[in-house]
């Protein structure tokens, strides 16, 4: 018969030091605890916007004169609307959008003034990328308010009698590639990304832990296979998972959400090839940094977390600070939101579509570098 044991404080206490110290000597949980807060508060308090200014816009001016320079004025001290670059013509334009490079184009017409000055009142030609309904709404809502102060500051003394009660001028605004702008035309071909990110990093940060906490490292170390062959051997069956991934939520798009789908099935496919690869190379270099399963998992969630954010998936990319954009860019995720939306949406071609697809290339043999140099360390 066993004795009764009474709670002992010191017993206890010395339970809770031990734990101290575990949670000290596990650099990745530590930082976890620190770091993760941290990089919540910034993100969420500095990068997301959800009322977003500064968008990139282009100018097509067929008529120079006073009047569509104070409306290009108008527009920059919106704050909404930065002007990046002047385009020759609309297919400029149109390229331009297509690409994701501006999301807003002014086309100022060649007969603008000559009808103004008549009382015609002529119309701004506006063209916005609405594949985000987010980014756009917003600022096409502060165009109408532009006008008013430009037909204010040029139409005066002889030109006095052409500011009526009607506008001297208005602003037409098409809403390109998602007019109605519907939100599951956005965030649905954005879930493919986020779906085999959080996936394919989570199962294969496990694959090499999997291994070493098994003891099954060791036999596979002794074998006479390079770092550069089990890294490969490792990814192709969740290349294959991926892949299967892919085509169950593209079927769900089409069908289910009836997203349109204007682009190529070979371009998809490719695209999101060459995406899972990079996640699958990002997944093998966490799991050759850390120790065991926990920590694998750990870092995998730092690596979810910006991507999600940053990546353009759930706020307006353009509409982030430039520290913000700079990190996004850095992410497959950001490129991969870019070719998915452009092919269903825009049925981009390969021209329009190869401004993501290097990016992602370089990222993938940057981390596939970076993960064959950790392996080799796990051989010494």
């Amino acid at each position: 018969m066993k004795k009764h044991i009474a709670f002992s404080l010191t017993r206890w206490w010395a339970i809770v030091l031990k734990e101290f110290l575990q949670l000290r000597r596990d650099r990745v949980t530590f930082g976890m605890i620190i770091g993760l807060p941290i990089i919540q508060l910034a993100l969420f308090g500095f990068a997301i916007n959800t009322d977003p200014k500064h968008l990139p816009t282009a100018v097509i001016i067929h008529d120079q004169s006073e009047f569509s320079r104070s409306f290009v004025a108008a527009m920059t001290n919106s704050a909404y609307f930065d002007i990046v670059e002047t385009l020759p013509d609309e297919e400029a334009g149109r390229r331009a959008l297509a690409q994701g490079k501006v999301q807003f184009v002014l086309n100022v017409p060649v007969d603008f003034s000559r009808r103004l000055l008549r009382g015609e009142h002529p119309s701004l030609l506006i063209e916005a990328d609405a594949t985000d309904p987010t980014a756009t709404n917003t600022a096409v809502g502060a165009l109408a308010g532009l006008v008013q102060p430009v037909v204010d500051k040029d139409l005066k003394g002889p030109l006095a009698h052409l500011n009526g009660t009607q506008n001297a001028f208005g602003v037409q605004v098409h809403n390109l590639y998602n007019p109605e702008g519907i939100t599951q035309y956005n965030v649905v071909p954005g879930l493919m990304g986020v779906i085999l990110t959080m996936t394919l990093v989570m199962m294969t940060g496990l694959a090499v832990t999997r291994e070493r906490e098994r003891g099954t490292m060791e036999n596979l170390l002794a074998t006479p296979v390079l770092p550069i062959e089990v890294m490969t051997g490792k990814i192709v069956p969740y290349v294959f998972i991926g892949l299967v991934q892919a085509s169950i939520i593209l079927i769900a798009t089409r069908f289910i959400f009836h997203v349109p789908f204007f682009g190529s099935a070979v371009a998809i496919y490719l695209s999101a090839l060459l995406f899972i690869a990079a996640n699958l190379t990002v997944g093998i270099t966490l799991s050759s940094l850390a120790q065991n399963q926990l920590q694998a998992m750990q870092l995998a969630v730092f690596y979810f977390l910006p991507n999600i954010l940053l990546s353009g998936f759930m706020f307006p990319f353009a509409g982030m600070p430039q520290w913000a954009r700079f990190i996004g860019n850095l992410l497959p995720l950001t490129y991969f939101n870019r070719l998915i939306r452009g092919i269903l949406l825009k049925g981009n071609g390969w021209a329009d579509l190869w401004p993501s697809v290097w990016p992602m290339a370089l990222f993938t043999a940057i981390v596939m570098a970076i993960a064959l140099r950790f392996y080799r360390r796990t051989l010494d």
